[in-house]
């Protein structure tokens, strides 16, 4: 059973930047891809952000490509999320996933696991 914990979170003013962690056990790194989702309130979850450690690949939503970069620490099993310049619209709990399926996490925003979510907040 994969476990999932993210921390890093809080409040930042617009164009500032914060960094997300998730510390992963239970599993293999290199055994899943990983990823973030958010979810503001009154919306869906979107997808964010994916790494496929095994397969070198990254994905990322075009509404944050450019400002966020995700990244893995193979020997330690936590990954980061660097989100520069955010803005308001970033505002959501953010959650670190990880399924087998790397398409799974990038094309339907869905995974076997994830965690207890984060909250990020952007004033204006």
């Amino acid at each position: 059973q994969v476990q999932l914990v993210e921390s890093g979170g809080g409040l930042v003013q617009a164009g500032g930047s914060l960094r997300l962690s998730c510390a992963a056990s239970g599993g293999t790194f290199r055994s899943y891809a990983m990823g973030w989702f958010r979810q503001a309130p009154g919306k869906e979850r979107e997808f964010v952000a994916a790494i496929s450690v095994r397969g070198g690949s990254t994905d990322y939503a075009d509404s944050v490509k450019g400002r966020f970069t995700i990244s893995g620490d193979n020997a330690k099993n936590i990954m980061h999320l660097q989100m520069n310049s955010l803005n308001p619209e970033d505002t959501a709990v953010y959650y670190c996933v990880a399924d087998r399926d790397y398409t799974r996490i990038v094309q339907r925003a869905d995974s076997n696991y994830r965690g207890q979510g984060t909250q990020v907040t952007v004033s204006s």
